[in-house]
């Protein structure tokens, strides 16, 4: 699915857990936060010459939090990202989500969050 819409998937996390004796999934799967994510167009000659790959994968927020002194240790305070650099994250993800899906991502509104998930959340237990 990733190679028919450009891209590769480098790799990935799988996250599992035992629930009634029984190995259930328990998190995302392939999404920017559980794997990454090449750009199929011009792999061959970013790796044959050694280059970088560009990529689609939280990989770039990482670099960024390491670039200001953040690597999730013990007593370090997480810096304020800019508005612009989450915006940037949120574009990526976007164009993650589109490429994978093939979809064209919608903006959802989002003022009764809280509501929203709430909901999600009852209607998901009540299946189980």
């Amino acid at each position: 699915m990733a190679r028919k819409n450009g891209l590769i998937l480098v790799d990935t996390k799988y996250e599992f857990g035992l629930v009634d004796n029984e190995i259930i999934l328990i998190d995302e799967i392939h999404t920017a936060d559980s794997s990454r994510y090449y750009i199929l167009d011009g792999y061959e000659e970013r790796q044959a010459k050694n280059e970088k790959q560009k990529q689609l994968s939280k990989e770039f927020v990482r670099e960024w939090l390491m670039e200001n002194g953040f690597q999730g240790k013990d007593g370090q305070k997480m810096p304020v990202m800019p508005d612009a650099f989450v915006e940037q994250i949120t574009n990526r993800y976007i164009e993650l989500y589109e490429k994978i899906t093939g979809e064209t991502f919608q903006k959802r509104d989002y003022t009764e969050i809280e509501k929203n998930i709430e909901s999600n959340i009852i209607a998901s237990l009540i299946k189980i």
